[in-house]
């Protein structure tokens, strides 16, 4: 679990700098809804990346949680990583837009599998 928890790492590294990033260096180039879904990725960025680092320790205890941590990495890239794009206007909208949405479903999957574990454990 070397890898998730180095890529939960990154994430919440980047989570910070991309917060600051868009609360000080964006602020006047963004419209209020680009700010909020600029957030909104931030935030979802740094949940994912405290989920995955508790993660780690629950694998460490025997729990099966390997397919949640890469739903996380993958939906966390996707989700934020679309949004972050879509905000800065790189690539076109007509990819990115839909894959906001995949990267949320990846984090529902990695969600579910947690909640499936966790009754399974019992």
């Amino acid at each position: 679990m070397k890898i998730p928890l180095i890529i939960a790492a990154f994430y919440g590294l980047t989570s910070v700098i991309l917060g600051a990033f868009g609360a000080h260096a964006l602020k006047d180039r963004f419209t209020d809804g680009q700010l909020v879904s600029w957030e909104t990725g931030v935030r979802y960025q740094m949940f994912h990346a405290i989920a995955m680092i508790l993660m780690v320790l629950l694998a460490d205890k025997g729990f099966n949680v390997k397919p949640s941590v890469w739903a996380f990495c993958l939906g966390t890239l996707l989700f934020s990583g679309s949004i972050y794009l879509l905000c800065l206007g790189l690539g076109p909208k007509a990819v990115w837009g839909p894959v906001t949405p995949l990267g949320g479903l990846a984090l529902i999957i990695g969600w579910g599998w947690l909640l499936v574990e966790a009754v399974r454990s019992q």
